[in-house]
């Protein structure tokens, strides 16, 4: 840990939890040194590693500064969560700022870097939703249609606004990469022609044709999204033109 935050130390209570939503019944933290589980502290100041120990009636969680009988205590996560009260300093500063298991097994609450993470994310929800808000219902379904797959066509405009404000408000990230992905909005129209009997696609998945008279418009490489594949295509020379004759097809 930093002098920086050594330098800042607020007394004060603190609570612990298990990294990666790990949370066990119990799960004890080792708290002396021992062959099997290294609990040492390298002094830059001092030029050499130091013995930590957590004892409760010690003062300092460094073995070189305790004095007389030690008397040893536990350290158990319970569901994942471990609260130490102001008055156990020396735990506190065992767990804040010595153990080697610090941000590798368990983290610190941090209650400031989680307000800013809680108001970088309002930020992002309340971006996704007047992006919803202001949305054309061609590009709402074909938003809608990455999440609930073909099932949006029989909505009306009034269940796809609704479905489109919820699906911003509880994956804003998702829902922002989405309306900025203009690949998604042209695979929703080649899905939308299909539907609509426009083109047609072989059994295989394989070829694009015309359903009118099955004159082929394009083969899907292998191994891709059919829809991606078109998508791609009616970005080209050709593929602009078949658009365009699609789209007054659809109107």
């Amino acid at each position: 840990m930093s002098e920086n935050k050594k330098q800042k130390w607020e007394v004060k209570d603190r609570q612990y939890f298990l990294k990666n939503g790990f949370s066990p019944l119990t799960y004890r933290l080792n708290t002396k040194h021992t062959p099997q589980n290294s609990l040492l502290w390298y002094d830059e100041e001092k030029g050499y590693q130091r013995e930590l120990r957590y004892a409760t009636n010690q003062k300092s969680p460094f073995v070189d500064e305790q004095k007389g009988t030690s008397t040893l205590g536990h350290v158990v996560f319970e569901n994942g969560v471990l609260f130490v009260p102001k008055e156990k300093q020396n735990l506190q500063k065992l767990l804040s700022l010595y153990h080697p298991k610090l941000n590798n097994k368990y983290q610190e609450k941090d209650e400031v870097l989680e307000a800013e993470d809680e108001l970088d994310y309002l930020e992002v929800e309340i971006e996704a939703l007047n992006a919803a808000s202001n949305m054309d219902i061609d590009q709402a379904e074909a938003i809608l249609r990455v999440e609930q797959g073909s099932s949006v066509s029989k909505l009306s405009s009034k269940e796809l606004k609704r479905d489109l404000m919820l699906f911003a408000k509880n994956d804003p990230v998702l829902f922002i990469e989405l309306a900025s992905d203009e690949n998604v909005t042209l695979r929703n129209f080649g899905i939308r022609a299909t539907e609509a009997k426009i083109l047609n696609l072989s059994q295989d998945q394989r070829t694009f044709t015309w359903a009118s008279n099955g004159r082929k418009l394009m083969n899907v490489p292998f191994d891709e999204n059919p829809y991606s594949a078109l998508a791609a295509w009616f970005k080209t020379d050709e593929g602009v033109e078949v658009y365009k004759s699609i789209q007054k097809k659809l109107k």
